[in-house]
């Protein structure tokens, strides 16, 4: 699943805060942990001097072998045992009050009394506070550890909201951007480096694909224009020829020739421009067009064509095909789509228009075989042997099916009927 810049950024920040909070905080428990014991072995110490101060003055204290309320106790020990230096340690002694065992920290010394002997010396003190100090330690860190990750995500999530302003500006610009359609996007000055130089970046190219885009589109208008021309006075010129009637039978015929491969020539000329036009957005004028009643305009224009073949249409309104779209565009569509069912159909065949709410099916007789999926919609690909053909009109079909999103136009065969779909997604 995509997510913004903002998130993924927030993301691994709070992974690598926890990560940074973790070794923190066993840094700062570490420490701590050594300066209670520390402060702890310190009193130990201390209290060791008092004792053995006190044994010296009062040697009833030599008699105190057990803990007691003084939290100390003396044992003999032979010479061989003696030792110089203090052992501190941590262990767990049994607490009535708890009736549990509980830690203490531990001090052992050796020391010679007034009368000669070795004695050991073993102090403890109750650590269970340090456990408590612990244990608010950790309950701190990890409130501190929410309050930071809350803190964060408000903060960043603001602060990056703030400063991806531009950029969503930029991107909105981009995604509303069309060649051919002029739009007034001002010189905006952004006070972050990397998005004003972006937008300045964006802005220039911008301005040579409309120049380069202008300059495709007056070739192309100029080109077909300069074509048109020559091939009508040809086919006029070739039209005066064959009116003579000193022509023989097969230099007629070879006029006619030539008079059909201009024309188809005109043809491909006008549809390549069309193409052309389609593919650059300049039919951008999106109204409210129904499509049944564009099937039936479009029928009365075409009943010459169908009469000729004696061709039954069978137009089945079974809701209103209503949508937004360009009208000169559903116009080029239809005619495109009934035009095409009528040339490749057969004398005395049929055709169906089926309109429904969200599609319009077009069915006709014609070849019994399968066409080419993968091919019908591609451009100067031909249906049959059919000379006359340029081959785009139905790539003409598809390309202003891709204009609008959600769209999308298939072939099917059946029961010997030839089925064009468009339909279209809500």
């Amino acid at each position: 699943m995509k997510i913004s810049l903002k998130y993924y950024t927030i993301k691994y920040l709070i992974a690598v805060l926890l990560l940074i909070i973790a070794v923190w905080a066993a840094l700062f428990y570490a420490y701590i942990l050594d300066e209670v014991y520390d402060n702890v072995d310190d009193g130990l110490k201390n209290r060791k001097i008092q004792i053995i101060k006190a044994v010296y003055f009062d040697e009833k204290l030599l008699k105190n072998n057990e803990f007691g309320f003084n939290e100390f106790k003396i044992n003999p020990i032979a010479a061989s045992e003696h030792k110089e230096k203090n052992r501190l340690y941590n262990k767990m002694y049994y607490m009535e009050y708890d009736d549990k065992d509980q830690p203490y920290r531990v001090l052992e010394t050796d020391f010679i009394d007034q009368f000669g002997k070795y004695q050991k010396l073993v102090i403890r003190t109750s650590t269970v506070e340090q456990d408590e100090l612990v244990y608010d330690l950790t309950t701190a860190l990890v409130v501190l550890y929410i309050l930071l990750v809350i803190s964060i995500v408000a903060v960043n999530g603001f602060l990056l909201q703030k400063a991806m302003k531009p950029f969503y500006v930029i991107l909105d610009k981009l995604k509303k951007y069309q060649f051919g359609i002029s739009s007034s996007y001002g010189s905006d000055n952004y006070s972050i480096k990397e998005f004003d130089e972006l937008n300045v970046e964006i802005n220039e190219m911008i301005e040579r694909n409309e120049l380069v885009f202008h300059q495709q589109k007056q070739f192309i208008e100029n080109a077909s224009h300069e074509l048109q021309t020559p091939l009508a006075v040809v086919i006029n010129k070739i039209d005066l020829v064959i009116q003579n009637e000193d022509l023989d039978k097969k230099n007629l015929n070879f006029f006619n020739d030539i008079k059909n491969d201009l024309r188809r020539m005109t043809g491909l000329n006008k549809s390549l421009l069309m193409l052309s036009k389609i593919e650059n957005s300049q039919f951008n004028k999106t109204g409210n067009v129904n499509f049944n009643i564009l099937i039936h305009e479009l029928l009365k224009n075409y009943e010459d064509f169908i009469d000729y073949k004696r061709i039954t249409v069978n137009v089945v309104e079974k809701e209103t095909f209503e949508t937004l779209f360009d009208s000169d565009l559903a116009a080029i569509l239809m005619s495109n789509l009934l035009k095409n069912a009528v040339k490749y159909n057969e004398k005395n065949g049929t055709i169906n228009i089926i309109t429904e709410k969200d599609r319009i099916i077009f069915q006709n007789t014609g070849s019994g075989i399968l066409l080419d999926r993968s091919q019908i919609f591609n451009r100067f690909y031909k249906q049959g042997s059919d000379q006359s053909s340029t081959g785009l009109g139905l790539s003409i079909i598809k390309t202003i099916i891709k204009q609008y999103p959600g769209w999308d136009i298939v072939y099917q065969f059946d029961e010997g009927m030839h089925c064009f779909i468009v339909s279209k997604k809500y």
